[in-house]
């Protein structure tokens, strides 16, 4: 079956309001003209799906040979042509025969018409000279597609799988308006700047190397101090919020996997099993079994809960290779994982209080969020009471603390429902931050109990719960988010000492021993580089400060302090520079100065 409704060439997008849709609609119709311009200039090429996307739209073609950039502007201006047009969108509705026949031609349309249920209605849409299996729906004709721009083309794997054909995917983008479209590219140019790959790469915090694997990532010094700054932070807040620490292996025996359900319903995610001793082991995609292990080793009361387990976990799970993405899609991942023991008097309080811890974390990055919750998916287990009971409580739950939420249909875990709350970032883009779920099966399934009041045994309820998410995924954000400039508690390097000459260095030195000694991380430049090379150099690392030390400084024990915003603070003591950067850091403030 085709279960994905863009290989249907329909609108992939999920529209909020009539606004959203006519957008939709208009850049469905944009992917329509451009195909209609690729065949233009190559009659004999394949084309296979061409939906609206968020922001723009694409379409993937079959081709004799790759495009090129020259190419794409051949495309724009026979795509400007046909919209002159004024061409039509016209639809029909054919037979499964004579659609096979229409797209005898287009195997990968007739691969989706074969696929197609019986009793669905096929349609096709044209205008002008190009003929589509299309369920729509579309604007009235091709002057109509608004202000359109291609963007780039990339490769992608035909319905995702590494197995099948690699085609050639065009990406474009169409707005209502010229200025609208202006706006856009200006905002993607910005999202280009801080691509977190790029500026990795840069600023020397992390890298990924074929011969260790494809989506697995190498901390380098710089971004493994922004991750540990990052992790102590949260462990600490943890426990001041009544977290327990544990730690879990890496691999477990299939029958944790059989009886948590996971080889049911999550075995396309996880990795081969390997053999130890006869018996068949699996990376860990998920900490929770091993969590509720632990709960299970010695008898609860009722009196002990709830029971809070955190743990900084590093899992495995599966991406294809097409779906590889820097830090923010990879096969292997820390996450600041937790589960709640609790009864269920106390799950909508446990749900309220992670809901306040994140707003916290949120708060101290600096993003805005919104919050969904995430329903029943078709894979699942579990009652219908207890999905409708834990729905009902996340619900609750969001409502009390004041926070308004959206419906995500079937967005939920295999096991129970989830509040997902999305970072909005510097540019308003999304991105995955805390999940929240209210979890009764997996206690069925591995038996947890606790003794009540009555000394009977008694259900525990699971809920589980990430704050920041993928250490990997967060940090891939965060770079994205400052623009590499993180605040200064952040900073890999918070100061760099720059000697303006070789008699300064020993002075320098000591001004640099006096700052580590404080918790600064500071480095000294003392090559032989220009003075304002070396400035410059440090404003592009995004450190947050440069102290230059001469022979006027030396005498007063003080530093001439610039900014990488190029600001020049001037002379400063240096225990009043110590004051200043130490109090932004206890503060965690994400202002400079």
């Amino acid at each position: 079956m085709a279960e994905n409704i863009a290989e249907l060439n329909e609108i992939e997008v999920q529209p909020a309001n009539d606004a959203e849709l006519e957008l939709a609609k208009m850049r469905h119709s944009a992917a329509h003209v451009m195909a209609e311009a690729v065949l233009d200039m190559f009659p004999n090429a394949k084309f296979a799906i061409g939906p609206a996307i968020e922001d723009g739209f694409y379409y993937d073609f079959d081709l004799p040979r790759s495009l090129t950039p020259e190419d794409l502007e051949q495309v724009e201006a026979r795509m400007r042509n046909h919209i002159k047009k004024a061409e039509v969108f016209t639809r029909n509705e054919v037979s499964r025969e004579e659609a096979l026949e229409t797209f005898k031609d287009q195997p990968y349309k007739v691969e989706l018409i074969k696929e197609l249920p019986e009793d669905e209605t096929i349609s096709t849409y044209q205008q002008g000279e190009f003929l589509d299996l299309c369920r729509g729906p579309h604007v009235d004709d091709t002057s109509k597609v608004g202000a359109v721009k291609l963007l780039s083309v990339a490769g992608a794997y035909w319905r995702g799988d590494e197995h099948r054909p690699m085609l050639q995917r065009i990406y474009g983008t169409a707005w209502n308006t010229k200025q609208e479209l202006a706006e856009h590219l200006e905002r993607r140019e910005e999202a280009l700047r801080r691509d977190h790959r790029r500026l990795g790469r840069e600023l020397d915090l992390f890298s990924t190397n074929e011969m260790i694997g494809a989506g697995l990532i190498l901390w380098h010094p710089k971004g493994a101090m922004v991750r540990n700054l990052i992790e102590r932070f949260e462990t600490d807040e943890h426990l001041k919020r009544g977290y327990d620490l544990v730690y879990t292996p890496h691999i477990a025996s299939e029958e944790t996997y059989k009886q948590s359900g996971h080889l049911e319903t999550y075995a396309e995610n996880m990795y081969s099993p390997m053999d130890i001793e006869g018996s068949p082991y699996y990376l860990k995609p998920m900490n929770c079994p091993a969590h509720i292990m632990i709960y299970n080793s010695t008898i609860r009361s009722y009196r002990d809960l709830p029971i809070r387990y955190a743990e900084l976990g590093t899992v495995y799970r599966y991406e294809r290779s097409g779906t590889l993405h820097g830090m923010l899609r990879v096969r292997g991942f820390t996450q600041d994982d937790a589960h709640i023991f609790c009864r269920p008097d106390q799950m909508l309080d446990e749900a309220k209080a992670v809901i306040d811890l994140a707003d916290y974390f949120a708060e101290v990055f600096g993003y805005r969020y919104e919050a969904y919750i995430a329903t029943r998916p078709e894979k699942s287990i579990g009652s219908d009471e207890n999905w409708v009971r834990a729905e009902a409580t996340l619900k609750q739950a969001v409502s009390e603390m004041g926070i308004g939420f959206k419906i995500d249909e079937g967005g939920g875990a295999f096991y129970g429902p989830k509040i997902d709350i999305k970072f909005l970032d510097s540019l308003g883009r999304e991105w995955t931050g805390p999940t929240i779920q209210v979890d009764f099966n997996l206690p069925e399934r591995f038996d947890a109990n606790y003794i009540g009041e009555d000394g009977q045994q008694h259900r525990v309820v699971m809920v589980h719960r990430t704050v920041l998410g993928s250490m990997e995924r967060f940090v891939g954000g965060l770079v994205e988010h400052y623009g590499g400039a993180f605040p200064v508690w952040l900073a890999p390097v918070q100061a760099v000492v720059i000697p303006i000459a070789d008699r300064h260095v020993e002075y320098a030195d000591s001004v640099a021993r006096r700052l580590k000694e404080a918790g600064i991380r500071v480095d000294v430049d003392s090559g032989s580089d220009r003075m304002q090379n070396k400035i410059r150099h440090a404003q592009l690392q995004k450190v947050p400060y440069m102290l230059v030390a001469g022979d006027r400084e030396a005498e007063a024990d003080a530093v001439a302090v610039r900014l990488r915003t190029n600001e020049n603070l001037g002379a400063q003591p240096v225990s009043e520079f110590v004051e200043m950067v130490t109090g932004l850091v206890d503060s965690k403030s994400r202002e400079l100065q």
